[in-house]
């Protein structure tokens, strides 16, 4: 009995074994099934811990191994500044990420974290990254193929560090030049707005010809990011552009003006939206309904999933946070998939847990929010290749995309005056060749103002070693002639200038960084001591202004003074871009894509209002031809 019994108890086991090989086959792990049966596989399996924890995005700073497996949570984020180290290389980002991501895969059923950071004009959050213009300089070149390009360089140099998603493009419209965030408007025009959308596809991707209606859409590999459509809806409308606040406007504005974006973004396959902290017509974004499960979800057909803004579902409430519970139901309720806590997470789970296992949040509004979010990962091949290696460290700051990043400053500039009077000689472009010119203006040898805010920090910083860039100033001592004296002087006397008979001066001024509600601004005008510093220098010898701000500040009193005025916005850490367009290498093309004010109280003025009467027209800019060298 003993001996005969042996065979038996080993094919048994034998059989075991094949069950248990077989039972390993994963459904929602093979990338030869559909997407849809991969999600439906995937879903059947997670409890309502799994589940609510992928609808939670929490900051790098609390995302410890033991959080991000005891929580199950689906996403960590950079908040703007927060970093590795101070300039942390490409590879101490790519293992930072990498850490976090093992202790995701490492739970029940190893479904990878999405890692999200503000890369909003280039990877700006990243030492040593290309810094391309900010939006309000990108839609005067009105050239999508440029913002492609863009996008396609932001994509690998945010792929170099381990990243797979990016909060961009911002698709405000903004009607008001008071708003801090203006300058991530490409536009006070909604079609311009809706051409620089191609800066998707150039992020995610070219969807496919067959792709339907509203599914996200990222190419998979290492080589591009998911995209975020930013901030739903009406964002760039505000009253009196305060950040923030209420877009009182009727459907019928709102839908012409503010929506026509986001059917370009959704039409281009975008994987998520973000929703926007403002109001229309005195209800919060965050919990619009409406709107967002309504009109997003239901009417445009996305598919993609919608993640709150920082701390979104707190600021419903005013104060914020005064009734935490009853946001998080509200704010879920409307229809966000992903909430952007981005500390208190525990609160956050503890509050829906409750509200869910009490039916007072429908559990198919968690799976709604859950398969959009899992569609996003499994679409864009993140359980496929949910680590990240080193082969794309040398994409950050390359030499390839900093010569696009010096073409979109090109392309960026308007040129608004050139030469004193209608007769007078144009004084652009400069002679390279001069025995001695003089370069004045706080802004002239400074990276920190010439990037502005959303750079390394959120605010931005000021000086030269936030990163690695070219000043203005430095531009145009690697333009002269090497014969010509280049004085530099930030606020140089009257006395000073007249002293030294200079051939001729260039002035750069404008705004300090700034970002969100600190940039909101009464008064919108140029930082002290930039006007003295026109007067002075523009009151002794022939002189270029170039205003670096992000959006048009009060001009018309010096106008008269100054023998060419130059807008530059926020041109990024590729100086040489405006040397190129000021000494004749290249010709000026752009045309103002916001109309430039003669007094701030003449605001809010867009173009076709009845009461227009703008410094410089929507569209304004002289055009020069090179100079044949």
């Amino acid at each position: 009995m003993g001996r005969s019994s042996r065979p038996v108890l080993g094919f048994i086991l034998l059989c075991c074994l094949i069950v248990a090989g077989e039972a390993e086959y994963l459904k929602y792990k093979d990338p030869k099934m559909p997407v849809g049966a991969r999600i439906k596989d995937l879903m059947k399996r997670m409890t309502i811990e799994e589940k609510i924890g992928q609808m939670v995005q929490i900051e790098r700073t609390v995302a410890s191994p033991d959080v991000m497996k005891q929580y199950f949570i689906g996403s960590v984020l950079s908040g703007g500044g927060s970093v590795p180290a101070p300039k942390a290389s490409a590879e101490a980002w790519v293992n930072m990420v990498n850490e976090i991501q093992k202790a995701s895969l490492s739970t029940r059923l190893g479904i990878p974290m999405i890692y999200g950071i503000d890369a909003v004009h280039g990877h700006s959050n990243v030492y040593n990254a290309t810094i391309f213009p900010h939006n309000v300089g990108l839609g005067v070149t009105r050239d999508p193929q440029l913002l492609k390009k863009i996008g396609e360089a932001t994509a690998l140099e945010v792929r170099a560090t381990g990243i797979p998603y990016a909060f961009a493009p911002c698709i405000a419209v903004c009607r008001d030049p008071r708003w801090g965030r203006c300058y991530e408007s490409y536009s006070e025009d909604h079609r311009i707005v809706q051409l620089m959308t191609e800066i998707i596809p150039g992020l995610q991707g070219e969807i496919p010809s067959n792709s339907k209606k509203g599914v996200p859409f990222v190419a998979p590999g290492n080589t591009k990011v998911a995209a975020c459509a930013k901030h739903f809806v009406g964002d760039g409308g505000t009253t009196k552009g305060l950040d923030e606040n209420n877009t009182v406007i009727s459907m019928d504005g709102l839908l012409n003006i503010h929506m026509p974006a986001y059917y370009n973004a959704i039409s281009k396959g975008v994987a998520t939206v973000m929703v926007s902290y403002s109001s229309w017509n005195g209800k919060r974004m965050h919990i619009n309904r409406d709107l967002i499960t309504g009109f997003l979800k239901n009417k445009m057909k996305f598919r993609g999933f919608v993640i709150s803004d920082w701390q979104g579902i707190d600021r419903v409430t005013s104060p914020p946070h005064a009734n935490y519970s009853l946001s998080v139901q509200a704010g879920v309720g409307a229809g966000i998939d992903m909430i952007m806590v981005p500390f208190n997470f525990t609160e956050f789970i503890d509050d829906l847990t409750y509200q869910v296992k009490n039916n007072i949040i429908p559990m198919s509004r968690i799976d709604d929010a859950v398969q959009r979010i899992l569609r996003v990962k499994f679409v864009m091949g993140l359980f496929e290749k949910p680590l990240a290696d080193l082969s794309m460290t040398d994409q950050l700051g390359s030499q390839e995309h900093r010569e696009i990043a010096r073409e979109a400053v090109r392309k960026s500039l308007v040129l608004l005056k050139n030469g004193k009077y209608n007769t007078a000689k144009p004084l652009l472009p400069l002679p390279k060749k001069a025995p001695k010119i003089l370069v004045a203006g706080s802004h002239a040898d400074n990276l920190g103002y010439q990037c502005g805010g959303w750079t390394i920090t959120w605010q931005g910083l000021v000086g030269n070693d936030l990163t690695i860039g070219t000043t203005i100033l430095n531009a145009v001592k690697n333009t002269v002639d090497p014969t010509t004296q280049v004085v530099y002087n930030e606020n140089p006397d009257a006395n000073f200038v007249k002293s030294n008979k200079f051939s001729y001066a260039i002035v750069v001024v404008g705004e300090p960084p700034y970002a969100e509600m600190y940039g909101d601004s009464s008064n919108l005008s140029i930082s002290e001591p930039g006007p003295s510093t026109i007067n002075n220098v523009c009151g002794a010898v022939k002189c270029v202004v170039v205003v670096i701000s992000g959006r048009p500040v009060v001009i018309q009193p010096y106008l008269e003074k100054i023998d060419a005025l130059v807008a530059a916005w926020l041109p990024g850490t590729e100086g040489q871009g405006v040397a190129d367009n000021l000494f004749g290498d290249y010709g000026f093309t752009g045309k103002l894509a916001r109309t430039w004010f003669k007094t701030v109280d003449q605001l809010p003025m867009n173009v076709g209002d009845s009461h227009y009467d703008p410094l410089f027209p929507f569209g304004f800019g002289i055009t020069t031809k090179p100079t044949k060298n």
